[in-house]
């Protein structure tokens, strides 16, 4: 019997516990001031100097409650007249934006290309040199790994390139 009122007790008082954590960031929230700031705009995150030098007035009373409107089902979506036609590309306008992003991606290879060749060549097939501060041969093969994924990604990279030039009609 005496254990389970111990037990009804230390309920009881973790549920107090409990509860008084929960209602301490109630007030805590409640001391902050709300302001109702031009464009309709209300806000609980400006010091009393901000709100006044944007020119927001602070809310007395109840609290604000906001309802978001919802597009009714079935609702066809608004049409504007004539904006369909500007906003299509032009043909020439879109001949000179796939020419220019295909020399783009063009020198983007090059770029890559160039780079892989200087990484392959330092890595040497598996093999680079040593360097003076690699005496540990741990530290020499986690180099090598490195190297190694460098190459793999570069390869990768390059092979993006030349899928997204494809898609131009060039061949790589």
């Amino acid at each position: 019997m005496k254990s389970s009122k111990k037990s009804l007790r230390w309920g009881i008082q973790a549920v107090c516990a409990l509860a008084s954590l929960v209602v301490v960031p109630v007030h805590a929230q409640q001391d902050k001031q709300v302001y109702r700031c031009p464009g309709n705009l209300y806000t609980d995150a400006l010091s009393p100097k901000e709100a006044s030098a944007k020119g927001c007035k602070t809310l007395d009373g109840a609290p604000i409650t906001v309802i978001q409107s919802v597009v009714p089902r079935g609702a066809a979506p608004a049409k504007t007249s004539g904006a369909g036609s500007e906003s299509k590309v032009q043909s020439e306008d879109q001949k000179a934006r796939d020419a220019d992003a295909r020399r783009i991606l063009e020198a983007e290879l090059r770029k890559e290309e160039e780079a892989l060749a200087a990484l392959k060549k330092e890595y040497n097939n598996g093999q680079p040199e040593r360097k003076g501060d690699e005496r540990n041969y741990q530290k020499y093969q986690e180099r090598v790994e490195a190297m190694k994924a460098s190459v793999t990604r570069k390869e990768a990279d390059v092979a993006a390139l030349k899928r997204e030039l494809a898609k131009f009609g060039v061949a790589p």
